[in-house]
């Protein structure tokens, strides 16, 4: 099972930075085009604009990578509300991201944005009631925050949530609903839901793993 922290990468889009060099010209001069206008924007206080900023410097994305200076524009974006840098923020929280490390900060950030509806978010939140990471540890809090993301169809929720109706940690075990929501993540390729489906299928037991 993915760590923790990958996931978050994943869902924050902060992939591999950018290297000096490794891309063409050409793509280098659009790059800086879009981080000249996404500046424009983000100075005129757009929230979205100051949040796809800091997600370019964090990628070093038409511009030298600076982790600080892709806080501060997300941070500018999440104070107006806008969710996905909420998100985002409590991602640099976790990863420690041009901040110092702080889970309970991240966690503040993550339901800012749960609360709107942010699946990535409310994953991620069910992952730390799962783990007791910057909250109490509590099994009904993640299953209530995973079973949101899983019903916007986010696959890592849906497999985690199936894990947790399969080994009756926050809820009543139930083989059934585990095979559902595994079957929803495995039909979106998600290939640990698909081998825990076989082994379900095969009358496997279960066994303990970290969440996602």
């Amino acid at each position: 099972m993915k760590s923790f922290a990958s996931i978050l990468t994943l869902a924050l889009c902060l992939g591999t930075p950018a290297f000096a060099g490794s891309a063409p010209a050409s793509v280098a001069t659009e790059e800086q085009k879009a981080a000249s206008l996404a500046r424009l924007a983000a100075e005129g206080g757009e929230a979205s604009a100051q949040y796809k900023l800091g997600v370019m410097y964090a990628n070093g994305e038409g511009m030298a990578q600076d982790y600080a200076q892709a806080v501060t524009w997300v941070r500018k974006a999440a104070e107006q509300g806008y969710a996905p840098a909420q998100y985002g923020l409590g991602v640099m929280y976790v990863r420690g991201l041009g901040v110092g490390q702080d889970d309970a900060k991240a966690v503040g950030w993550f339901r800012k944005a749960a609360e709107q509806g942010d699946a990535a978010a409310q994953h991620n939140l069910g992952v730390c009631y799962e783990k007791g990471k910057g909250v109490p540890q509590n099994d009904a809090e993640a299953v209530s925050w995973y079973r949101k993301a899983a019903e916007q169809g986010m696959a890592f929720a849906q497999d985690n949530l199936g894990y947790m109706y399969e080994h009756g940690r926050g809820v009543a075990r139930d083989e059934a609903s585990a095979i559902v929501w595994y079957r929803k993540a495995a039909e979106q390729g998600d290939e640990l839901a698909q081998n825990s489906l076989r082994r379900m299928k095969a009358g496997g037991r279960g066994h303990s793993r970290s969440p996602r």
